[in-house]
């Protein structure tokens, strides 16, 4: 990559949508919204709640489909100049697979992100990021039809995420990305229901940076691949704390709702510490933590 600043898949739509604002070939690397194999509609209304230093989700990975992508989205990104990489989920392993499978051959868009915090309907509802079995499970079976770069996005949903860390890089992941939302909810005390429709939803924003930055901190200590840090990531203060901890790049996710150039500002204020500090290149600073 040109630089370790990426957007988090469902923040920053296909990438085009935020061209007005600022140079998109300028990022890193830009993680499309989830994209599953058959359409999907999403949850109903309510969907999104704010809560103090952040916000609650519960989109449901609505989306058109892979074929959709493939055919309409596809063409119109494929030459942005930077890394154009698709966020991947499912319900089943086969959903997984097949969706992987097509992606694989679209030759502009080198790496996917495996959202694994999807519930396995055939396993009852639990997310397949919630176990080592489980995740090793359905990486094993994307890696044998993808060819390019994969990464893993981990649930922070989990009593040992290193665990996890571990079981997808047996699996065969190229690189894990962490933290996906955490599970929460929010209520309207004077209606005494509950804010969203689904009851609880993901959790992001600043609040949950520090979890975020423990979390990578422990994963960078425990796999050899390289780590993407995401969570809470406000400004470049915040990315270079999280390369620190041992990410190698970050992802900026909530923050490009409330700033559309929050990219660029984090890539010059990640350019600017390294002057200020006397170092050649970012790769000093990847684990540099004294402890």
């Amino acid at each position: 990559m040109k630089n370790p600043v990426m957007t988090a898949s469902g923040t920053f739509g296909y990438g085009e949508e935020y061209a007005d604002f600022i140079d998109i070939s300028r990022i890193g690397g830009i993680i499309v919204k989830g994209t599953t194999l058959h359409k999907r509609e999403g949850n109903s209304y309510p969907r999104m709640a704010e809560t103090p230093s952040g916000m609650l989700n519960a989109v449901g990975l609505q989306n058109k489909g892979v074929h959709y992508f493939v055919e309409q989205i596809y063409p119109c990104i494929k030459d942005i100049q930077t890394n154009m990489i698709v966020n991947v989920s499912g319900s089943a392993i086969e959903d997984y697979v097949e969706t992987a499978s097509i992606i694989n051959e679209l030759v502009n868009i080198p790496a996917i992100e495996l959202n694994i915090s999807c519930p396995n309907v055939k396993q009852g509802g639990m997310a397949f990021g919630v176990t080592s079995k489980g995740a090793e499970e359905v990486v094993k079976a994307v890696r044998r039809v993808y060819k390019k770069t994969l990464i893993v996005k981990l649930s922070p949903n989990v009593t040992d995420i290193t665990e996890i860390a571990r079981a997808v890089e047996a699996g065969g992941a190229d690189c894990v990305s962490l933290i996906n939302t955490l599970l929460g909810m929010a209520i309207d005390a004077e209606k005494r229901r509950p804010v969203l429709s689904t009851v609880t939803g993901g959790m992001s924003g600043a609040a949950v940076k520090p979890i975020a930055l423990r979390m990578v901190w422990q994963v960078s200590q425990s796999v050899k691949m390289p780590v993407i840090g995401l969570g809470g990531i406000m400004n470049a203060r915040d990315a270079i704390e999280f390369m620190l901890a041992g990410a190698t790049a970050v992802q900026i996710g909530t923050a490009n709702f409330i700033d559309p150039t929050i990219t660029i500002k984090v890539i010059d204020g990640i350019n600017d510490y390294l002057d200020r500090h006397g170092f050649k290149s970012v790769k000093e600073i990847i684990g540099a933590l004294n402890i």
